[in-house]
């Protein structure tokens, strides 16, 4: 396993979170923490100036509202239910879920449309089917912070499908500041769920593994949730045999602790990492992190340690370190088998 540290950034807090909360617990301090708030606050204010409404969600929601807008797949594999006397309820696995119920059982006025919300939540997964996968470092967690767009949309022309690709756009702008680099993937039909009508996902590049990894999912839901909520478009006239629904759309703009994997890989450099441009007024002007001498101290003791006591052929140990050298053929560390 190969540790660095980022001025206060001490490597053993992984430790200590699994320690404290389990497997992919995890602690962030000083620099990692500093991190995470800027990623918040830089796509709110993004949001923001492109007119989004600001919205902060409640942890968790109600049994039946929770009901009406996850599918049934996710009570299983992503929502952790907190039971109280006789009020049971489910902790939010995205911010999409009190988004979309935010205006449950409302008549919306077609000229207050489109409405775009940029949600922010700490969201809960048990990543029940993803057992095995990531499970170093905090690429995929139990816990982390979300920024979203959430939008309502009439149902009539192309106007939900215009602001599908709107948030795409913003999504991409989001990552161009940030410098990183990324592709588009347009999901196929056969990998949809039962919600989404038509699908973007927006992958970025994580050099130490050579791969691309999903930062963002960009979904037009049509009226598949809207038609379980309630949210209506315009009043329904006494003669109308039909009910018209809004279509709402979903776009998560940065999952905090992923995005923050990333800048991570593409910004180090041999002394530490530099901080993204735009992330700068949001870390007191901050510009570099560097490593600490301390953590190459620590780095030459262990390699001794090697030295004079090297593993046994074929051990678990020697195992073990062989995996994490051939998973991080680039000769950095790879954030993904760090304990942050």
């Amino acid at each position: 396993m190969r540790n660095f540290s980022v001025g206060s950034w001490d490597p053993d807090t992984g430790t200590i979170g699994t320690d404290v909360a389990g497997g992919r617990g995890y602690f962030l301090k000083q620099y990692g923490v500093m991190l995470n708030q800027a990623l918040i606050n830089f796509g709110l204010a993004f949001l923001l100036k492109r007119g989004y409404t600001l919205l902060q969600t409640p942890f968790f929601m109600r049994q039946e509202v929770m009901a009406e807008c996850a599918q049934l797949a996710q009570f299983d594999e992503e929502l952790y239910k907190v039971t109280g006397e006789g009020d049971d309820k489910y902790l939010i696995a995205t911010a999409e879920q009190p988004l979309c119920s935010f205006h449950r059982g409302s008549w919306m006025d077609p000229k207050a449309l489109p409405i775009k919300y940029a949600g922010y939540s700490t969201c809960f997964r048990k990543e029940a089917g993803s057992h095995g996968r990531d499970t170093l470092g905090i690429f995929r967690v139990h816990q982390f912070e979300k920024v979203e767009q959430f939008c309502i949309t009439s149902p009539n022309d192309n106007d939900s499908w215009e602001v599908h690709e709107e948030m795409l756009k913003n999504s991409e702008e989001f990552y161009q500041q940030l410098g990183l680099p990324y592709r588009v993937v347009s999901i196929v039909s056969g990998a949809l769920n039962d919600s989404a009508a038509k699908k973007y996902d927006l992958e970025a590049w994580f050099p130490a593994s050579k791969t691309y990894r999903e930062l963002v999912s960009c979904s037009n839901c049509t009226d598949y949730q809207s038609r379980n909520l309630e949210i209506r478009y315009g009043q329904k006239k006494m003669n109308d045999q039909v009910k018209n629904y809004c279509h709402l759309l979903n776009s998560t703009l940065t999952a905090t602790e992923r995005t923050l994997c990333c800048i991570l890989e593409n910004y180090q450099t041999p002394d530490g990492v530099r901080v993204p441009e735009v992330l700068q007024p949001f870390m007191l002007n901050t510009e570099f992190l560097p490593f600490t001498e301390q953590s190459k101290d620590k780095k030459d003791a262990k390699k001794d340690a090697k030295a004079k006591n090297p593993p046994a052929k074929g051990s678990a140990v020697g195992a073990q370190e062989k995996k994490v050298s051939s998973d991080n053929g680039v000769g950095t560390p790879d954030i993904h088998q760090l304990k942050l």
